[in-house]
């Protein structure tokens, strides 16, 4: 490998983004400490916080009222999931008026490459796209900004200054400054690898830099230990594709909705919501899992297993099934927190007939399928849920099934419900 020199990407993550996008937005919370909460009630949580209100001490998981308790002139808004994806496409149109994105990571990340630019090309540019954040978007939803020649050291780069940071780890400069980064902050470093880590007496940057590539593979127990090693040096390896598994959506529930009856209600609507996604990328499922979580947190499952399938009306009946035999189970009368994922995929091209199955099976679930093709594409064309397999509604703090999670961003037939309801 061609030993590294130059800059070559810029990595951008946007400070405290939901809780910036609320301030930006509305100028009464310009001069407040602002944070955003799961759902509407003072035994939410937060789940996201503007640095001035971090300076309070509140953070993430922090209850509402406590977090008021703390900070008297603290402004709290619901999470508005589709604004904030909005607000993330105005942020991409607004970078790639200098340079395409290469990478949307996240909501709020996102890395370009500079490729033979020179540096000095390369700053400038970083620098005019701060500028034209602030011109398009606003100023108080604020970019951190790091440049190196891997994007590993570029995501380190634009957090180690936050907020509205601007760094650079120059491959020539290393390992310089990285040496002061904690393990915990380097990207591939979780809890459990720290420990490990840990146990074989490497507690720091200095620790770790100073190890051979071959002892990062044999500490991380693969591949992954040596590719961080070589990108903390500035080579910038790409990770392998990876295939998709599965689809899911979970939620927390509060007040009346932790019955079984709403659980199960919620389910409903969040199962639908997956298997849309499903159908959207040209996915069958022959595996379902249901979970749920009781007031102490301990968590039960139950699976259901089936022929390929792609429908709402066949993936509801299996959850439905999958929901009673969870309940049977375990006798569940309050429900924190629900959880499907659809799992077993595989494509048109790739479904084995079922040899029980007999032509009248084929020719039912092929019309199924039809059908939530047409409910699919008649509210993709109205922009509103008017057609749905049964009533559907959404539980406190909408957007089951839309809201926003590392690595993936909500399309717009996500929000279709809110779009719905602020209709004039």
């Amino acid at each position: 490998m061609k030993k590294p020199t130059k800059l070559t990407t810029l990595y951008i993550d946007f400070d405290a983004f939901f809780a910036n996008v609320e301030k930006q937005l509305s100028p009464d919370f310009h001069s407040f400490p602002t944070a955003v909460s799961a759902f509407p009630s003072e035994h939410s949580a937060l789940i996201a916080q503007c640095y001035l209100a971090k300076a309070f001490g509140l953070h993430r998981g922090m209850k509402v009222k406590d977090a008021k308790a703390l900070c008297p002139d603290l402004r709290v808004i619901s999470a508005r999931h589709d604004v904030y994806v909005t607000m993330h496409h105005k942020i991409i149109a607004a970078i790639e008026k200098h340079i395409p994105v290469k990478k949307v990571w996240s909501v709020d990340e996102m890395e370009c490459d500079f490729g033979a630019l020179r540096d000095k090309v390369c700053i400038e540019i970083s620098q005019a796209i701060r500028e034209q954040l602030s011109r398009d978007i606003g100023p108080y939803i604020t970019p951190s900004i790091g440049l190196s020649s891997s994007n590993l050291l570029a995501k380190i780069a634009a957090e180690m200054n936050k907020p509205n940071g601007f760094e650079i780890l120059h491959p020539r400069d290393l390992p310089g400054r990285l040496l002061n980064v904690p393990l915990r902050d380097v990207p591939g470093i979780a809890g459990g690898i720290e420990a490990r880590l840990g146990s074989a007496g490497i507690r720091t940057m200095s620790d770790l830099w100073y190890i051979s590539n071959k002892q990062a593979r044999a500490l991380w127990h693969s591949v992954e230990g040596e590719r961080i090693w070589w990108m903390l040096r500035g080579y910038n390896l790409e990770k392998a594709p990876t295939k998709r598994a599965m689809y899911g959506h979970s939620r927390q529930l509060s007040g009346d909705w932790t019955t079984p009856k709403r659980a199960q209600d919620c389910l409903r609507l969040l199962t639908c919501q997956a298997a849309r996604r499903m159908r959207k990328d040209g996915y069958l499922s022959s595996r379902l899992t249901v979970s749920l979580r009781d007031q102490k947190r301990n968590r039960y499952s139950a699976e259901s297993q089936f022929s390929p399938i792609r429908d709402d009306h066949s993936v509801l009946r299996y959850m439905l099934s999958a929901f009673d035999k969870c309940m049977k189970q375990h006798s569940l009368s309050r429900i924190s927190s629900v959880y499907i994922t659809l799992q077993g995929l595989s494509t048109h091209g790739n479904v084995s007939q079922d040899i029980f199955s007999t032509p009248a099976d084929t020719h039912a679930q092929e019309r199924l399928s039809r059908l939530s093709d047409i409910i699919d594409s008649t509210n993709s064309r109205f922009q509103s849920d008017c057609l749905t397999v049964g009533l559907q509604e959404q539980p406190p703090g909408d957007y089951a099934g839309g809201k926003i999670a590392f690595g993936r961003i909500p399309d717009a037939e996500a929000y279709l419900k809110q779009v719905q309801t602020r209709s004039p």
